[in-house]
C-alpha cells in the first residue's frame, strides 16, 4: 500500500517552500530515517525521512517546484530492501564472459544521484562518473552537473564541439542558462528562495520603516582585559566555553533595553507592543545567506550560557539545521560585520524590531584619555532604529548606554 509523502506544516509566517533536492529517485532502495527530500523556506530547509523501509514510487513535485503546507509531493511504497548483489556471485552463464567494467550507464546508475542530475547528464551527455558529488554523502546534484558543462569537470568526449561554442546548460534549480567558453563567462543563476526572502525583507525594511542610524564609539580596554584576566579560569569553569565578545554585547543590550523600552518594543499597525521579555536576535552569516538565530530570556541567562547558545546557533546554522522555532521572534537584534573586518555600517532593521545594533571591527587607534593621547582597542557601533517610535535622543542615549556598559563592565553585575 502506498504512503503519501507531503510537505511539513508550515507555522503561520511562512506560507510556501521550495523543493531543494531529492536525495533518492524512483525505485531506489530506501531504508527507514534515510533523507527522502530538503524543502527549502524562507527562514530554513526542511528534511523529510522515510517513514519506513521501501522506496519512492513517484515524485509529484520536481526540483524546483513551489509546495504549499501539507501538499502531497511523493508516493512512497513500504517494503524489504533488497541487498545489493555481490559482484563474484554473476559470475555464471553469460555473466562468466562479461568485462569486468560496466558500460558507463550501469555505474552510473550505481552513483549517488539526485534525478535532476541525471537527467540533466543524459541531456548534456556528461559521464556521471567523471563528476565529483557535493551533495550529503557525495551525491551528485543538479549543480555538480552543471559546473561539469561548464568545465569545472571534464564532460564526455562531443566529437562536433569547439573551443569556441555556446553551451547551453540548466541552471541549478530552474530555467537553462548560457556559458560561452570564451573570454567573457556569465552564468545565470536563479535566487534561492531564502536569499529572495531576504531581499524581500530588506527592502521592505527600508520602504516601511523611518530607518535612521546614530553612531558611537567604545573603547574595548575593559572588556579584552576582563577576558584575558579570566579567560582560563572562565573556560575550566563553564566545560571549555571561551568568553567571547558577543555575550557582553547581549547582556549590555538587554540592560539598556530594560532603560529604554522603546527600543524593545515593535510596531503592528497603529499599535505599539512594547516587549517585557528580552529575545536578542544574533546576525550570522551561512553560504545560504544571512539567518538570525534568538537567544530567548536573555536577561535570565549568563555569560557562559549565552556562549553556549551562540555557538551551538552557529555550527547548525551551518550544517543547515536550524529550526524555524530558533529563528521565529525575537526583539532585538545584534550584527557583527567585524568579523569579516568592517570598521562602519548602517545595519538594516529586522520587521516588526525598531532597533538593530552594529559592531565592527577592533582596531587600535590614538584616543584621548584624560588629557593625554593614548592608543586604545577601539571599536565604532552603530544603532539603525525606526524613528516612527524612536527619537533621536532616545537613540542616542540607548547607544551611549551601551558604550558606558562596555568600558565599565562592573556595571553590568551592578546595574549602574
Amino acid at each position: 500500500m502506498s504512503t503519501e509523502i507531503k510537505a511539513p506544516e508550515f507555522p503561520e509566517s511562512i506560507s510556501e517552500g521550495t523543493i531543494a533536492a531529492w536525495h533518492k529517485a524512483p525505485g531506489e532502495s530506501i531504508r527507514r530515517d534515510e533523507l527522502l527530500v530538503e524543502i527549502e523556506t524562507d527562514k530554513v530547509v526542511l528534511e523529510i525521512v522515510a517513514p519506513a523501509d521501501g522506496a519512492l514510487t513517484e515524485l509529484l513535485k520536481a526540483e524546483g517546484d513551489t509546495v504549499e503546507s501539507g501538499e502531497l509531493i511523493g508516493l512512497f511504497e513500504a517494503g524489504t530492501v533488497a541487498e545489493p548483489a555481490a559482484a563474484a556471485d554473476q559470475s555464471d552463464g553469460a555473466g562468466a564472459d562479461a568485462a569486468p567494467m560496466e558500460t558507463a550507464p550501469e555505474a552510473a546508475a550505481e552513483l549517488s544521484v539526485s534525478p535532476a542530475a541525471r537527467k540533466l547528464a543524459e541531456e548534456q551527455g556528461v559521464d556521471l562518473r567523471r563528476v565529483r558529488g557535493t551533495g550529503r554523502s557525495g551525491r551528485i546534484t543538479k549543480d555538480d552537473v552543471a559546473q561539469a558543462v561548464a568545465g569545472a569537470a571534464e564532460p564526455s568526449p562531443q566529437p562536433e564541439a569547439t573551443a569556441a561554442a555556446a553551451v547551453t546548460v540548466a541552471a541549478p534549480e530552474a530555467e537553462p542558462q548560457e556559458i560561452f567558453t570564451g573570454e567573457r563567462v556569465e552564468r545565470r543563476v536563479p535566487m534561492t528562495r531564502m536569499r529572495a526572502s531576504i531581499a524581500r525583507r530588506l527592502v521592505e525594511a527600508q520602504q516601511n520603516a523611518a530607518m535612521l542610524t546614530t553612531f558611537n564609539e567604545v573603547d574595548m580596554t575593559g572588556v579584552m582585559g576582563l577576558r584575558a584576566r579570566y579567560q582560563e579560569q572562565f573556560q575550566a569553569r563553564h566545560n571549555g566555553t571561551r568568553l567571547g565578545f558577543m555575550s557582553f554585547f547581549v547582556r549590555t543590550s538587554v540592560e539598556a533595553l530594560k532603560r529604554f523600552p522603546s527600543v524593545n518594543a515593535s510596531i503592528d499597525g497603529n499599535e505599539i507592543i512594547y516587549h517585557g521579555y528580552y529575545d536578542i536576535g544574533v546576525a550570522v552569516s551561512t553560504e545560504r545567506g544571512l539567518v538570525v538565530p534568538v537567544v530567548r530570556d536573555a536577561d535570565a541567562l549568563g555569560l557562559a550560557q549565552i556562549e553556549d547558545q551562540i555557538n551551538d546557533f552557529g555550527s547548525r546554522a551551518r550544517e543547515g539545521k536550524l529550526t524555524i522555532d530558533d529563528m521565529t521572534g525575537g526583539t532585538f537584534t545584534i550584527s557583527n560585520g567585524g568579523i569579516f573586518g568592517s570598521l562602519l555600517s548602517t545595519p538594516i532593521l529586522n520587521p516588526p524590531q525598531t532597533g538593530i545594533l552594529g559592531m565592527h571591527k577592533i582596531q587600535e587607534r590614538p584616543v584621548v584619555v584624560d588629557g593625554e593621547v593614548a592608543v586604545r582597542p577601539m571599536m565604532y557601533l552603530a544603532l539603525s532604529y525606526d524613528h516612527r517610535l524612536i527619537d533621536g535622543q532616545e537613540a542616542v542615549r540607548f547607544l551611549v548606554a551601551i558604550k558606558d556598559l562596555l568600558e565599565d563592565p562592573a556595571r553590568i553585575l551592578l546595574e549602574l
